[in-house]
């Protein structure tokens, strides 16, 4: 990994000088706009719409649109004068508990990795923080913008994650919410089975982007001049008559598709039959040999 940045945390009278570095990466498949004919670039030029002349990009500046139409031209020294306080530097604000931050304020994760000289408060500050159970919310400055971001610890090193300004969130403002919607017993007791039934602990190596493989493989056999094949599409469940059918026919299915292991602990004392339909479980009654299935393909989600 390249650094991106270098500065340091200002942590009361300690300064740790660190590198920046981005902890994350799309890995989206990227493509260019071509020609369909001959597969040419197609490249764009900057033209100004009011003279229609070509424009260096040394002559470009930046403009801010008013409600009339008119455009306020802004320079680079306008913007050097503009004050960023904590520009070089990660400036520790508060320490606060991390279930008292919502998520929905994080923008973007980076690592901090300590310079040679800063490694020993580096690592005292790391070992304090993570015995605190808490997080440390701090100040910076990162490509001209200034933020909010929490410091936390992951795998030995300080994870940086940039926050939205408290303006930058949306009200979720819906007409539901002001309706007056009636949900049975039944069916939030049923909701909460299946939620029960689909439990379990989060390993996200479980999964996959289905859809980008599938694309790369389109791609490679484009390269290999081999026939494309358009994969299967998954059997779609029969719609539920009502709300409470669906539940349950969720949770039915979430049961079964918890794999073999549930059945070898459970079968012997008739729990699986229990929770089925009706004939499942009945004295006398051989039970089919269930069909085998991958629990964590199961699981997830198209």
């Amino acid at each position: 990994m390249r650094s991106i940045w270098k500065g340091a945390i200002s942590f009361g009278l300690v300064t740790i000088p660190v590198k920046l570095y981005s902890a994350t990466e799309q890995r989206d498949v990227s493509f260019h706009q071509v020609h369909r004919e001959d597969g040419g670039r197609i490249r764009y030029k900057r033209v100004c719409t009011i003279d229609g002349e070509e424009v260096p990009y040394s002559d470009i500046a930046k403009g801010y649109e008013l409600p009339s139409g008119e455009m306020v031209v802004l320079t680079d020294e306008d913007f050097a004068d503009l004050p960023l306080s904590s520009s070089r530097r990660i400036d520790v604000l508060q320490f606060t508990p991390v279930e008292q931050v919502d998520p929905i304020y994080f923008a973007k994760t980076y690592y901090l990795e300590p310079e040679a000289t800063g490694s020993k408060p580096y690592v005292l500050l790391r070992d304090a923080l993570e015995r605190s159970g808490q997080v440390a919310v701090v100040k910076v400055a990162l490509r001209q913008r200034e933020s909010l971001a929490t410091l936390r610890v992951r795998d030995g090193v300080f994870v940086l994650e940039t926050m939205l300004w408290p303006d930058e969130v949306r009200t979720a403002d819906f007409p539901f919410l002001e309706e007056d919607i009636e949900v049975r017993p039944q069916e939030l007791s049923m909701a909460s089975s299946l939620i029960e039934t689909m439990s379990g602990d989060f390993d996200p190596a479980e999964y996959k982007d289905a859809y980008r493989e599938a694309l790369q493989a389109v791609i490679e056999a484009k390269v290999e001049g081999r026939e494309v094949v358009r994969p299967e599409a998954p059997e779609e469940e029969p719609a539920a008559a009502d709300l409470l059918s669906a539940l349950r026919a969720s949770v039915e299915a979430a049961k079964k598709g918890r794999g073999s292991g549930t059945e070898k602990a459970e079968g012997s004392e008739g729990s699986e039959g229990k929770a089925g339909g009706k004939g499942e479980g009945k004295t006398g009654q051989k039970k089919p040999p269930a069909r085998k299935k991958a629990p964590a393909k199961s699981r997830k989600s198209a």
